[in-house]
């Protein structure tokens, strides 16, 4: 029996072990991966790997996986990607996981610099990024330095500026405040309708000639063929859409696609391989067939991943609302304690306060009552000299019947004793309405002693009781192939054709995103070093200052017939 074959399948955040046989096919071999990853919107998906002569090229389906051009090496390395791009990925895009690895490849196109994004459109995708990874903002989580280790964005862009690592953070960190409450989900889809928008979006660039042998690139991608000059692949000179041909074929180096008008003349364009007229025929059938299936009602199939996606999404959202509820009931709760304690903590001061204050007021309470016991001991000692004073005159008047002949020194000492009775009688008067004046005071005090302790005591109600809370190219080699390839383009059934323009800018549709991406475009300008401007950011700002757009430019590449159109080609 023979041994099975080690294959190595990585997607843009993952990496797949199978074990093959010698019959497996390509198709076998794609469905593996696809289940295993849970996807079912494969149309936009093929498996990529390099070939034997270094070129990268798309498995086919329909043949074994070993009998194709693969490098002899084990395990056999294989990668999943996407092949095809919607032209709409909010409307079209419908697995969460689809979403993902889209997301995951276009921002890695973006900062490689496969796609070109000017400097603030790159700031503001950034910032979704951080959302994606990240979730809401906290403050207290998400401190200065966070986003030290993420590569957010093309070092193009920050060699293009005088700024460091900490001011790029700051300014991607401002918009990322304002994505708080978008589901992680919702921030990868958020980014990609910025990044569709983007001139190099979802477009297979093949350098091809004209007739007259002018270098030219053709651009295929979901809405149809574009020619661009040589020097510039971010402005189309003109197009050809899907609804515009009737039949596409290349015979050796030769590719001809002949119009629905009968009366325009075939466009004939040569590529420098045969295996480069192979993928771009492959290519322009599975984006034809794309362009043909989003304009018809939608299948069962599709129906049905629609609506499990919207019930998803439903379920998600309700249980983020659950969550958000729960997460503001813990923050209310936590406030509440926290103004709890805050009163518990002013009462105790106040209590403190009080206290303090207590025992002043008992400490003047017992210097009052020292001087009230002073004062009366001094008065009873002053009434006892009076009645000493009044017994000593009682005396001195019996002594004068006896002693006549000291009479008058009697009557002189007697006066003298009574002026002195007299004067004790007035200071034993005062020091007992000073005694009275200090025995109300001493009252007044023990008065206010009792207010305050009364005032002391916190009411049970201040405290509360705590709850608990928380494929296509490439044959084998071109000697292997065949040299010649055709296929038609039917647009039966199509009713609304050309519907891609009227589409606009994210940025015409979202005034306020407009005015902070203008406001951030002058920001970034304050600190450019031009020097650094590149071929393309310089044809970036030719297509500004001639308000250019990718829809704009659409709509001018399609002017004219379509005979007029492969006349400029001709001509180019």
């Amino acid at each position: 029996m023979p041994r099975p074959i080690n294959v190595r399948v990585t997607t843009m955040d993952a990496e797949l072990e199978f074990a093959i046989q010698q019959s497996t096919t390509g198709k076998q071999l794609f469905d593996q991966v696809v289940k295993t990853i849970g996807l079912r919107e494969v149309w936009y998906f093929g498996l990529q790997y390099t070939d034997s002569k270094g070129y990268i090229t798309w498995l086919k389906l329909n043949k074994k996986v070993v009998v194709q051009d693969l490098r002899k090496e084990t395990p056999l390395q294989f990668k999943f990607r996407v092949k095809f791009f919607p032209e709409d990925v909010q409307d079209e895009l419908i697995q969460e996981i689809t979403q993902k690895l889209f997301y995951l490849q276009v921002r890695e196109a973006i900062l490689t610099e496969e796609i070109y994004c000017p400097p603030e459109t790159a700031v503001l995708l950034a910032s979704y990024a951080v959302q994606a990874k990240y979730g809401d903002y906290n403050k207290e989580v998400h401190k200065p330095g966070f986003l030290g280790n993420d590569r957010l964005l093309p070092q193009r862009v920050m060699e293009q500026h005088k700024l460091t690592k900490e001011q790029w953070e700051e300014r991607i960190s401002t918009w990322y405040q304002e994505h708080k409450t978008i589901l992680r989900e919702d921030s990868m889809l958020e980014y990609l309708k910025i990044a569709q928008d983007l001139e190099m979006y979802g477009v297979n660039y093949f350098q091809i000639k004209n007739k007259k042998g002018t270098d030219l690139w053709l651009g295929v991608d979901a809405l149809g063929l574009s020619v661009y000059e040589n020097e510039d692949k971010l402005t189309p000179k003109i197009g050809f859409p899907w609804s515009e041909i009737r039949n596409i074929s290349f015979n050796d180096k030769k590719f001809t696609i002949k119009p629905i008008d009968k009366k325009a003349p075939d466009f004939v364009f040569f590529a420098p391989r045969l295996r480069i007229n192979k993928r771009v025929l492959a290519l322009c059938m599975g984006n034809h067939e794309l362009y043909m299936r989003r304009r018809k009602p939608d299948t069962i199939e599709v129906q049905q991943m629609k609506a499990q996606a919207r019930e998803e999404k439903h379920s998600k959202q309700m249980e983020r609302a659950q969550l958000q509820r729960e997460k503001q009931g813990r923050e209310d709760a936590e406030k509440e304690k926290k103004e709890l304690t805050d009163h518990v903590r002013k009462i105790e001061m106040e209590a403190k306060r009080t206290h303090d204050e207590l025992q002043r007021q008992e400490e003047s309470a017992k210097l009052l009552e020292d001087k009230v016991r002073r004062a009366e001991a001094e008065s009873r000692e002053l009434e006892l000299k009076r009645m000493q004073a009044e017994e000593e005159k009682k005396k001195m008047e019996q002594q004068t019947s006896e002693q006549a002949k000291d009479n008058l020194l009697m009557a002189m000492k007697a006066k003298e004793m009574e002026e002195k009775a007299q004067q004790m009688a007035l200071e034993a008067e005062a020091k007992a309405k000073v005694t009275a004046d200090l025995q109300r005071e001493l009252e007044l005090a023990k008065q206010k002693h009792e207010e305050l302790e009364k005032a002391s005591s916190i009411p049970a109600h201040s405290f509360v009781t705590e709850g608990a809370q928380d494929e296509e190219d490439g044959d084998a080699g071109e000697e292997d192939g065949d040299a010649a390839g055709d296929t038609d383009l039917n647009m039966e059934g199509i009713a609304n054709l050309n519907s891609e323009l009227s589409r606009v800018h994210i940025a015409e549709k979202n005034k306020a995103m407009a005015e902070k991406l203008k406001a951030l475009t002058s920001d970034l300008a304050t600190a450019r070093d031009d020097s650094n401007l590149t071929a393309t950011d310089l044809l970036h700002v030719e297509n500004i200052k001639q308000g250019r757009d990718k829809y704009k430019t659409l709509r001018q590449i399609r002017l004219g017939n379509t005979k007029s159109r492969v006349e400029i080609f001709e001509n180019m």
